[in-house]
This record gives structure tokens, sequence and C-alpha cells, in this order.
């Protein structure tokens, strides 16, 4: 398999990792009331599958992103060193208007 394959799929299970544990910490901490709505409702079940999932996907999608942002090179400065352009000296420009009738 692939480096690159591997990279990704080890990224996206620790996204999903820290998913489940933030999902966790939703309920466990009943914000927004929510581990009250979740275990009085016959069908809350589907309402955490579907944070989890959510929560997944966002999660893994950062966590590769932040693993290949990283990967980059650090740019050295190349061409030695330049002397700087006086860009702040005034320049005389005429204003030319005409009148409004």
């Amino acid at each position: 398999m692939p480096k690159l394959v591997k990279l990704y799929i080890r990224q996206v299970l620790i996204g999903f990792g820290l998913a489940g544990v933030f999902v966790a910490l939703l309920l466990w901490q009943n914000v927004a009331n929510l581990w009250h709505l979740v275990s009085t409702s016959d069908i809350g079940w589907i309402a955490v599958v579907m944070l989890f999932m959510g929560h997944g996907i966002v999660f893994a999608g950062v966590q590769f992103a932040i693993t290949i942002m990283r990967m980059g090179e650090e740019d050295e400065p190349k061409g030695g060193k330049r002397q700087p352009i006086a860009t702040n000296i005034p320049v005389r420009i005429e204003a030319t208007a005409t009148k409004r009738q």
C-alpha cells in the first residue's frame, strides 16, 4: 500500500477517535441538554451516530490537512541580500479637474 494511503487511513482513524471523544464529552457534560434528549427518545441513538459521523468527517479532514501542511519544507532565502528601493519619496502631481455645470 502506498505511503500516502497509509498516512490518510491513519489520520482518518485519529480524526474519528477524536470525534468519539468529543461526542462522549458533549453527552457527558450534557451540553444543550443533549444527554436528556438522546436518552429519553426511542431513536436517540440515531442522533448520536449522526453526531459521531459528522464530527468524524470534519475532524478527520482537519487532521489530514494539518499533517499535509506540516510536511512542507522551509523555504531558504535565495539570491543574496537585496538593497531596498526608496518608495517613500514624494512626487508632485498636477491635479486637473473640470468644472461642473
